[in-house]
């Protein structure tokens, strides 16, 4: 997507260059992340404060473990998630449709972008709680299955067995808790 934008900046043939532009572009996206991740962190203190988290930073109740899951199979399917995901897919698609002139406009369009990308994926993300938040190989794994569901042509179907897999799991661990 930064690269997409700063190649229409430069055929616009701007007379500043398009770094300025690009950068406040990538400024909005950096804006949105660190605002998700600052919940996430906040997340992460709350579950602490309340012993919910284990040394390896896991959640240590199941049932909470278990709808996480199931929230975030759900979420696979729904239009909203969809849309954020269509407009990830399509860098060019994306400026085509929101594109916006001068300097607060590349922030705009960062920040649009930021929003439709945390929109996508931010329930997967905080699987981390559940797998691991200093997991790396589960997050590698994680971060594995967002590039392809990004890049696959077949993208529906990947989210959509996602879910269903993330549902399963979900009530599989939530049914454990109540024996």
């Amino acid at each position: 997507m930064i690269l997409m934008f700063n190649i229409v900046k430069q055929q616009q043939g701007e007379t500043q260059g398009p770094l300025l532009p690009t950068g406040l572009f990538v400024l909005g996206y950096f804006l949105v992340w660190t605002a998700y991740s600052a919940l996430a962190a906040i997340a992460q203190w709350g579950l602490h404060i309340a012993a919910l988290l284990s040394h390896n930073l896991v959640i240590t109740n199941p049932l909470i473990g278990g709808v996480l899951l199931v929230t975030a199979g759900v979420f696979q399917w729904t239009p909203f998630r969809d849309a954020c995901m269509s407009k990830c897919r399509s860098p060019l698609g994306f400026l085509m449709a929101e594109w916006r002139e001068g300097r607060l406009g590349a922030l705009i369009m960062g920040l649009k972008h930021g929003l439709n990308c945390v929109g996508c994926c931010w329930l997967l993300m905080l699987l981390s709680f559940v797998l691991g938040i200093m997991n790396m190989v589960w997050m590698a794994i994680v971060t594995v299955f967002m590039v392809v569901e990004k890049a696959s042509p077949q993208n529906q179907w990947v989210s959509r067995t996602t879910g269903l897999v993330l549902v399963a799991w979900g009530l599989w661990i939530a049914a454990e808790t109540m024996r």
